[in-house]
């Protein structure tokens, strides 16, 4: 399928038929999230790739009633940071000078403009911030898998202190943001599966001036 034949082919899938998903669709689905763009480079967030069937059951339990939990092949759990230190960024300075055959040096302009940026910032402004770099994260995901396709569904109907505590995000410095199910649609149950799609047309989305 063209990029856009699989957009057209991908829905939020509200019930998976118990079928693990290939490691190597996997592995692809997981780079891309790695190779997604992220304000600065940062990539200020982890994702948890949860396949633990008892593990899921208590998330369902604790923290999430919707069925893709544990009926999918893998749970991806979005965790943005909540603090980012100094050491963090030299780290970040590190990994480029080292990846692009740099002097320290010349990143250190940059450097600060990272910390200068950050330090303006109210912790809930920040954590806004991190947030929405899973968001992009999350976007690349679903665009990757459904080219692949292999199924999702963004998921936010949970409890996210539940979570955090579940993960022991806290002492990590992280909070969850939002969830992917991620496996094959179960044709026969899901009473979306053959549903058309609903989107509204070129002109009631798109301003051209």
């Amino acid at each position: 399928m063209s990029l856009i034949e699989s957009l057209r082919w991908r829905y939020a899938v509200k019930n998976y038929r118990n079928q693990v998903v290939e490691k190597d669709k996997l592995d692809e689905i997981l780079e891309s999230i790695r190779l997604t763009p992220t304000s600065m480079g940062l990539q200020t967030f982890k994702v948890f790739v949860i396949s633990d069937s008892a593990m899921r059951q208590e998330m369902l339990n604790k923290v999430c009633k919707q069925p893709q939990t544990v009926e999918a092949s893998h749970l991806l759990v979005f965790a943005a940071y909540s603090d980012l230190n100094d050491d963090q960024i030299d780290q970040y300075m590190l990994r480029i000078a080292e990846t692009r055959n740099q002097d320290l040096s010349e990143l250190e302009k940059f450097k600060m403009g990272i910390k200068g940026f950050t330090s303006k910032m109210s912790k809930d402004e920040f954590m806004s911030w991190t947030a929405k770099q899973t968001y992009i994260a999350l976007g690349t995901a679903m665009t990757t898998a459904a080219h692949l396709e292999v199924d999702t569904t963004p998921m936010e109907g949970f409890n996210n202190s539940a979570m955090d505590d579940l993960l022991n995000l806290q002492v990590q410095g992280l909070f969850s943001t939002v969830m992917l199910a991620v496996g094959h649609r179960d044709e026969e149950n899901d009473f979306l599966a053959k549903a058309k799609k609903v989107r509204k047309s070129n002109q009631e989305i798109f301003i051209f001036k």
